[in-house]
């Protein structure tokens, strides 16, 4: 037994091969497990400098008692709720009209719905605040085909402004949904297509008999991808709106950034919204993914 556990033995403790994952250790150890760890014990106290005290849960309780949180919970989930499943969808029909065998100008329009990705965040931003503010470009074209008849208060009213933070956020990431619905798509046989087409059946019936059950993983994997983004939703909502008006469009990231930042730094507390996000990214992904495995 002590030969036979000896060449393991032997392995765990080879010097040329812990020197070779040192590196990726080191950096796994400085930008994960420390933050974490740091966050944690952050979590568990107030104060600040000399001044730090344990409070054990007594972050986690006020979170009950606080308006501001519940609110940008709320916004959160608003966001969720209904960007989501519009970025999906849209992101399923582009990438279907991308795979077109007849289509023209086919790279033209697949870079420029990817483009938004690629660009920017805060120029992006910058121009969709200006499109959308009292006398841009929306409201001006809006005007001018006499759709309104006094311009709209993009950013100004909580209702609309939730509205364009919904439709920035779509816009920019249903290019990148859209790619891996493609690249799925053209991987599929055609001679599948061929045969349910000779066999007389409709295109609505092949595209939900033989094209959503290719995407199905795909369709978990961008859902996953982005219910988190949504859930960390920050730079958007921080350069169009601010989180205003009236705290309409403020997330749960952008509570995080001020109780750091902008307000008197509460670290302690900050910290203690940060692991709500953790906890729901962790139960919407675990739901999503017993969803998929039930329904398959």
């Amino acid at each position: 037994m002590r030969q036979a556990s000896r060449p393991g033995y032997r392995r765990f403790f080879d010097i040329n091969g812990w020197a070779f994952v040192s590196a990726a250790l080191l950096l796994i150890a400085t930008f994960m497990v420390y933050p974490i760890g740091k966050s944690l014990y952050m979590s568990l106290h107030a104060g600040q400098g000399t001044m730090v005290r344990f409070i054990g849960l007594g972050n986690a309780e006020r979170l009950l008692d606080d308006p501001i949180f519940q609110r940008a919970l709320v916004n959160t989930f608003i966001f969720l709720i209904v960007q989501v499943p519009i970025m999906i969808m849209l992101a399923l029909v582009m990438a279907s009209c991308l795979n077109m065998p007849n289509l023209r100008f086919r790279g033209l329009l697949r870079t420029a719905v990817f483009l938004p990705c690629v660009t920017s965040l805060v120029a992006y931003s910058v121009l969709f605040k200006s499109m959308f503010s009292y006398d841009g470009l929306v409201n001006v074209t809006l005007l001018y085909v006499g759709i309104i008849d006094q311009p709209m208060p993009w950013l100004t009213d909580p209702f609309w402004a939730r509205v364009v933070v919904i439709a920035a956020i779509t816009w920019r990431w249903t290019g990148y949904n859209m790619i891996f619905y493609l690249a799925a798509m053209q991987n599929v046989d055609k001679s599948i297509y061929e045969a349910a087409r000779i066999d007389g059946i409709s295109a609505t019936r092949r595209f939900l008999s033989i094209t959503i059950p290719v995407l199905k993983p795909v369709i978990l994997f961008t859902t996953v991808t982005s219910t988190i983004g949504t859930l960390q939703l920050f730079d958007e909502a921080l350069n169009i709106t601010n989180g205003g008006p009236a705290d309409s469009t403020l997330t749960l990231s952008m509570y995080i950034y001020n109780l750091s930042f902008k307000f008197v730094p509460n670290f302690g507390y900050a910290a203690t919204v940060s692991y709500v996000i953790v906890v729901l990214v962790a139960i919407l992904a675990f739901f999503q993914f017993y969803v998929a495995r039930e329904k398959e």
